[in-house]
């Protein structure tokens, strides 16, 4: 039995992920992938098969991984953990309901404990994996690394594997398992994202060729004999790394919320609007001094941005699923904010910014004065965390537009009733799973 806050996380998480689903289904990021595992990974007659996430098309269940995680990568607005520097949810969820309706289609039954369990184990295992390979590795690797991990570890327990074999599957994920570098991305941002479009897929086909008896165990950030990577696996099953997850408000890169949190803040405290900021200076940790973006060409750069997500703050006072629209690359008060932006790279916040994220913002206005934040980390952060409503609120700002009130209502009410002993999940899978 899971303990009754991670049942809690879980069924947040799982909520959350899916209404950044919802939205990412309009992404050309999402279009562009669904199509490729329709056209390359389709499903065998008599073989396994899943269907895509909010498309209704079935594929095999590794093509449903991989557009999964890519449509939810395509937008920044997925949970994740700050120590780890990175996201499980966004691997994990498409990796275990890929395995998950391909049970359900062979007429396997599956409640909504088993369900919330597997993406427990997923999100656990892939946290853990995921620290031990940043203190073990010199180079910074995405989440679709560790994220492997974590998706063969969740299916292993869908699928029944014994020791052996979830040995083995960890093992053969962790192997194949895209070591992307993740800098690359954040200073030249395209389609590529977190790494998690190709992290779920190589977890999911890892249980797959595990259980046809192919070997590759053992997975080195698991069972690595170095002291760095043991120190991560003591406590398993006594602790859960998973209580450290945070949530996000805007739908961009989680090293850019302090300072947009901070912005805003200085904002409505002193009723300020756009035209009163003459300038802006930001003072945060290296990693988020480095996304700069003063002028993002596509949207891509937008998620990978600091300069202009802050100025979108300052003009909209918002940041939701309307402001990523390309028009809003060329708004001209938003970029004569984000121009006027500088960017101090803090060591300060660099030497602290390990579990939470730090920043303030100085506003210089047009009167003269300077307006200067606190020390600031993001809300959302499991020390200033995002209420329940809030968490609902944001599924439907992202989620209604897309399939419709009814819909995304309809999916609220089944992730609420999810941990019920007598809960079965075909009601939800067709919910998320079927053609807007």
């Amino acid at each position: 039995m899971l303990p009754g806050n991670v049942v809690a996380i879980m069924k947040r998480s799982l909520l959350d992920t899916i209404g950044v689903g919802a939205v990412g289904r309009t992404t050309k990021i999402s279009a562009i992938t669904r199509q490729f595992a329709c056209q390359h990974m389709s499903a065998a007659t008599n073989g396994p098969c899943a269907r895509l996430l909010f498309d209704g098309r079935t594929v095999s269940p590794v093509g449903a991984a991989l557009a999964g995680a890519f449509t939810i990568d395509s937008v920044d607005a997925h949970d994740g953990y700050s120590a780890v520097k990175g996201h499980a949810g966004s691997g994990v969820l498409p990796g275990v309901l890929a395995i998950a309706d391909n049970r359900l289609h062979n007429g396997h039954k599956i409640s909504g404990q088993e369900l919330l369990t597997a993406l427990a184990i997923g999100y656990e295992i892939a946290y853990r994996s995921g620290l031990a390979m940043h203190a073990s590795c010199s180079d910074y690797h995405t989440s679709g690394a560790w994220t492997a991990v974590g998706v063969a570890a969740a299916g292993a327990r869908l699928e029944g594997l014994d020791k052996i074999s979830l040995r083995h599957a960890m093992g053969i994920a962790e192997y194949h398992g895209p070591r992307s570098q993740m800098m690359r991305c954040i200073e030249h941002p395209t389609m590529l994202r977190d790494g998690v479009g190709w992290g779920s897929p190589s977890g999911v086909s890892a249980v797959y060729m595990a259980q046809m008896g192919f070997t590759g165990a053992p997975a080195i950030t698991v069972e690595g004999v170095d002291k760095k990577t043991r120190e991560f696996w003591v406590d398993l099953g006594q602790r859960w790394e998973i209580t450290n997850t945070h949530y996000k408000q805007y739908p961009v890169c989680r090293w850019a919320h302090s300072s947009i949190d901070a912005a805003d803040q200085l904002m409505r405290r002193h009723g300020l609007t756009s035209s009163d900021i003459k300038r802006v200076r930001i003072r945060t940790f290296h990693y988020a001094s480095r996304l700069a973006g003063h002028e993002p060409k596509t949207l891509d750069e937008l998620a990978y941005a600091l300069a202009f997500p802050i100025a979108i703050m300052i003009v909209r006072r918002r940041i939701g699923a309307e402001e990523l629209v390309e028009e809003i690359l060329h708004d001209p008060e938003i970029l004569r904010i984000s121009k006027a932006t500088e960017i101090v790279d803090s060591d300060h916040y660099t030497r602290i910014s390990t579990r939470q994220r730090w920043a303030d913002v100085t506003l210089y206005l047009t009167d003269g004065r300077e307006l200067q934040s606190e020390p600031n980390t993001p809300k959302g952060d499991p020390e200033d965390p995002l209420s329940d409503q809030e968490i609902h609120t944001k599924f439907h700002l992202l989620a209604d537009p897309v399939i419709g009130e009814k819909r995304a209502a309809a999916i609220a009410d089944q992730v609420r009733q999810v941990d019920d002993s007598h809960f079965e999940l075909e009601r939800l899978f067709e919910l998320v799973l079927a053609n807007p």
